[in-house]
């Protein structure tokens, strides 16, 4: 499946990439969809997942066109479904999430084994860089606008019924801690408008347009996270301004894969939702990812996950 195209006027592809990812078990199906899960059962002995919730997120990522399904058998019918171009080209999303949970995820959190790079044999973080200069790239090296579907009323991601957890059914457990970001609408909102330049309350509101309960809620719980911090305001020391942390700013290789992916494989009839542009070459800025130890530029198939009894490639045609 390729490029889907957005009608004009409707969420755009930030809010369909936000939708698709931020999503514990899309996520987890995904995972093992690229490590060779193909049929329905394959996901179910794995455990955990309900029938219910297995067949609803089967269907979204089927609709969303990153697993394609096919019929293997006619009576009774069966399907089973392979991974496609846009599903295999998520790799480098779900890599900087990898990174980010591992180094900033709590203590009690299970770790995750480290990424190994096989080009070079090491372990190592995915640099992000400009796709054109191959420089290193971060906050501070962009320039972004809003583009003509990037109103942010079209970047939130629909509000959903998702069935979370009960207690028969545990949760996927994959990327816990970054769910605490992708995985509430607003909360993403938020860290958006972060990066984008808000630091007062009231910018919060306006940029994000959510309500001003939630706004609130969302900057308190980010701020008890560790992903922002409160500083007193200079001309009003009994107000307070939000800023990002050290923990808040290293998540930024994430939104940016999640944006280059989102606007390579969902377009909107009337242009892009973020338009950027990296400053030392002056190019129109796409993600691309390097190794931190070597230096060369990452492939799906280069990478492994590491534990102490084996070795997992991340399959995947890379950028191709």
């Amino acid at each position: 499946m390729g490029v889907t195209e957005l009608p004009a006027g409707g969420p755009n592809a930030l809010a369909v990439t936000l939708g698709l990812l931020g999503d514990e078990w899309n996520l987890w199906i995904l995972r093992f969809a690229l490590l060779g899960s193909r049929r329905y059962n394959d996901w179910l002995a794995l455990g955990g997942i309900s029938n219910s919730v297995l067949s609803s997120r089967l269907a979204v990522l089927t609709a969303g066109g990153m697993l394609e399904r096919r019929e293997y058998q006619q009576n009774p019918p069966r399907h089973e479904y392979s991974v496609t171009r846009k599903g295999q080209s998520i790799w480098p999303v779900l890599i900087t999430m990898w990174s980010w949970e591992k180094q900033w995820a709590p203590n009690e959190i299970a770790p995750l084994p480290p990424l190994r790079h096989s080009t070079c044999g090491n372990d190592f973080t995915p640099i992000l860089r400009c796709k054109e200069c191959g420089e290193d790239a971060d906050v501070r090296s962009l320039d972004s606008r809003m583009g003509p579907s990037g109103d942010f009323s079209r970047s939130v991601p629909e509000a959903t019924s998702r069935r979370r957890s009960t207690k028969s059914e545990r949760r996927p457990e994959i990327l816990a801690h970054t769910m605490e970001l992708v995985g509430n609408r607003w909360s993403a909102a938020i860290i958006g408008a972060a990066f984008r330049g808000a630091r007062r309350y009231g910018e919060f509101a306006e940029i994000t347009g959510a309500p001003p309960a939630i706004v609130a809620d969302r900057l308190k719980h980010l701020t008890e996270i560790g992903v922002m911090e409160t500083r007193p305001l200079p001309d009003r020391p009994q107000w307070s301004e939000y800023r990002l942390t050290d923990k808040g700013t290293a998540y930024f290789p994430v939104v940016m894969c999640m944006i280059s992916w989102g606007q390579r494989w969902f377009r909107s009839a009337d242009g892009p939702d973020i338009v950027l542009h990296h400053k030392a070459c002056g190019k129109r800025f796409e993600a691309r990812l390097g190794c931190s130890a070597c230096g060369e530029e990452l492939r799906s198939s280069d990478i492994e996950a590491i534990d102490l009894t084996t070795s997992v490639h991340v399959p995947g045609s890379g950028w191709s």
